[in-house]
């Protein structure tokens, strides 16, 4: 009996403690607001436009660093999606 009891509540904690989803793109969307500075509440315009002001300053044509811009263009992506432009085609 305290065996079953005991697997119930291993069960029950690991079914609450796991990471679903929901949770992790939440997690991935409220990092992507804090590298690019905008609220919960700003629109893609808004979101585009911080990306630009950022990637200004650290663009490694200018002599920024490569990662700090590829997580800015990582946020920019997660929160608005690709831009139409940086599509690529295969097999070309």
């Amino acid at each position: 009996m305290k065996f079953l009891l005991a697997a119930l509540i291993i069960w029950v904690v690991w079914k609450y403690l796991r990471p679903s989803g929901k949770r992790r793109m939440a997690a991935e969307e409220v990092e992507a607001r804090a590298i690019l500075g905008v609220g919960p509440c700003a629109n893609a315009e808004a979101i585009r436009a911080a990306h630009r002001r950022l990637l200004a300053g650290v663009h490694p044509d200018r002599g920024g660093s490569t990662e700090l811009a590829r997580r800015i263009n990582a946020a920019r992506d997660t929160l608005v999606g690709r831009p139409a432009g940086d599509r690529t085609i295969d097999g070309a």
